[in-house]
């Protein structure tokens, strides 16, 4: 799947609150370039909500994320750290936080599954489950995934070059188990789940090639699930309400992560439910498009709106995952790209109809309006309006206002390019050197016109940017309050407003280490991600 900045007025309403959420992050080790991915695609589709929003419902756009911190590869990992459970999550939960505030992911809850309320929210969860007669005890036994958390049917799984059994999805490895636990009656609610899945007006799961998925996998009789896991195997969990010899099974804990966000059990948790558009990595499909909503459907509440679900970023053609030891951390990655930038390419890569570049387009475009050789003054000039009907007659400038008039967030560089055209095309250098005050009142009305492309993408750059469009509003002197989409109408300066005094770059030159200069420029840097296409069939 290519991510299009489209996906940001796709998944978003203009005239409801809003609730988005990113999966909860597994703390085995710490955070990716591939967890940055989901956050930051929820982030842009939770800021353009909250730019669309009444000034009424801005309090009610929720953004979640957040850690998931139980289970046996926590466990696991603690010892390996030789450090306690607790010290561990709190570690990498902090690293996550850090991530996230670095690139201004803006969350209004970072759970963890150790929070209190969470806890509570889970028995209250278990409790409404058992009340639907949708949970038993069996003697159970198959083949479990300790890395993926799962168990697997011999249909999922295959055999590694070593000749051992191992998951066919995730190619780790499988052990057999044999324990009593606690199952939740899935097959009950496969007709329930597959007519969810097929809402298509809707558009229940985006992009259609994952609904097609879910259905595929609808076709086979559901078998029930183990939703409990005994104390003695797996001892950093939730107990089980009344029975303290198990564990919540670490995904339906995590999955109710969402219902804690919005206040889940007390009653005023109704006012957010459902989740608006909840994004996910592929390979949790089908615990957010099978297991979560028959959850949901037994408990008597409403399945999620929409999934938006995203493939995997890669590594030399494999997906990067931490046991591969093949992450790209996105903190090193910054430090040469910057935050904005690694944003914006996260959230550009893919789009086949563009090859502009925002540094050439945007930065370039600001340096040179706002630069003293153009703009002594350090002003948003007044526009002259006998110069602007002048300026009008230029097909350039025809082009300029076109694409400012229709300008939605994915042809914003296309609006860019033909503010560059449209300065190119008008010279202003030249005006600047005329002493005739037609082409002085010429001159500012460029720079003006250049100016109002400029607060016009500022402003529809904040779901995608938000660090860089605060800078250039800023430079320009828009007030916070003047930022949000009713704000996108053409507005013709009428008298001179004075510039903020501080140097604005945007994007500073990116200089690559000399080692890597002297390569050859076609070898491959093999740290750099690539975006994993795969066909829709």
């Amino acid at each position: 799947m290519t991510t299009r900045w489209i996906f940001t007025r796709r998944f978003s309403s203009r005239t409801q609150s809003s609730f988005v959420t990113t999966p909860i992050f597994y703390v085995n080790a710490a955070p990716h370039i591939g967890h940055l991915y989901s956050s930051v695609i929820a982030d842009a589709i939770h800021r353009f909500n909250k730019i669309t929003s009444t000034s009424e419902l801005k309090g009610d756009c929720i953004l979640s994320t957040g850690t998931d911190e139980h289970g046996l590869k926590i466990q696991q990992a603690a010892i390996k750290h030789s450090t306690s459970t607790e010290d561990y999550c709190n570690a990498i939960a902090s690293k996550y936080r850090e991530l996230f505030g670095r690139f201004k992911i803006d969350y209004t809850r970072f759970i963890r599954t150790t929070d209190t309320d969470h806890r509570q929210a889970v028995h209250a969860f278990w409790r409404a489950l058992t009340a639907s007669d949708s949970v038993y005890t069996a003697n159970y036994s198959g083949w479990y995934c300790v890395p993926d958390e799962t168990f697997l049917t011999d249909s999922q799984l295959k055999e590694n070059e070593r000749g051992e059994r191992c998951s066919l999805e995730s190619g780790h490895p499988v052990e057999w188990t044999e324990e009593e636990n606690y199952m939740f009656r899935l097959s009950r609610y496969q007709d329930d789940v597959r007519y969810w899945v097929k809402g298509l007006e809707e558009r229940r799961i985006q992009p259609d090639k994952f609904a097609r998925i879910l259905l595929s996998y609808l076709e086979e009789p559901l078998p029930d699930i183990s939703i409990s896991r005994p104390m003695n195997r797996v001892s950093w969990g939730i107990p089980v309400p009344s029975d303290p010899t198990q564990s919540v099974y670490v995904w339906l804990d995590a999955l109710v992560n969402y219902l804690t966000i919005a206040g889940y059990p007390k009653e005023s948790f109704r006012a957010h439910w459902p989740p608006t558009v909840q994004v996910l990595g592929k390979d949790i499909l089908k615990f957010h498009g099978i297991y979560w909503p028959a959850f949901l459907m037994a408990a008597n509440l409403e399945p999620p709106q929409q999934l938006l679900v995203h493939s995997h970023w890669t590594v030399d053609n494999q997906k990067m995952s931490k046991s591969k030891q093949n992450v790209v951390d996105p903190n090193e990655r910054a430090e040469l790209y910057t935050h904005d930038g690694l944003r914006y390419f996260l959230l550009r890569e893919g789009v086949a109809h563009s090859d502009g570049k925002l540094a050439d387009t945007l930065g370039n475009l600001l340096s040179r309006c706002c630069g003293k050789a153009l703009n002594a003054a350090s002003i948003f000039p007044a526009v002259d309006m006998e110069a602007f009907e002048a300026l009008k007659e230029v097909d350039a400038t025809k082009r300029m206002l076109e694409a400012l008039e229709e300008m939605p967030v994915d042809t914003v560089i296309h609006l860019l390019h033909t503010a560059n055209n449209f300065f190119e095309t008008t010279a202003p250098w030249k005006l600047k050197k005329s002493d005739n005050l037609a082409d002085r009142a010429k001159l500012n009305a460029i720079l003006s016109l250049t100016m109002e492309v400029l607060r016009q993408a500022g402003i529809v750059l904040q779901p995608i940017v938000p660090g860089l469009s605060m800078r250039l509003l800023n430079k320009l002197q828009i007030s916070s309050s003047a930022c949000t989409w009713n704000d996108l109408k053409v507005r013709l300066r009428t008298q001179d407003t004075p510039l903020a005094i501080d140097e604005c770059i945007l994007f500073r030159r990116i200089l690559p280490p000399p080692a890597a200069a002297s390569n050859e420029t076609s070898r491959p840097d093999k740290n750099v991600p690539h975006k994993k296409r795969t066909q829709s069939s």
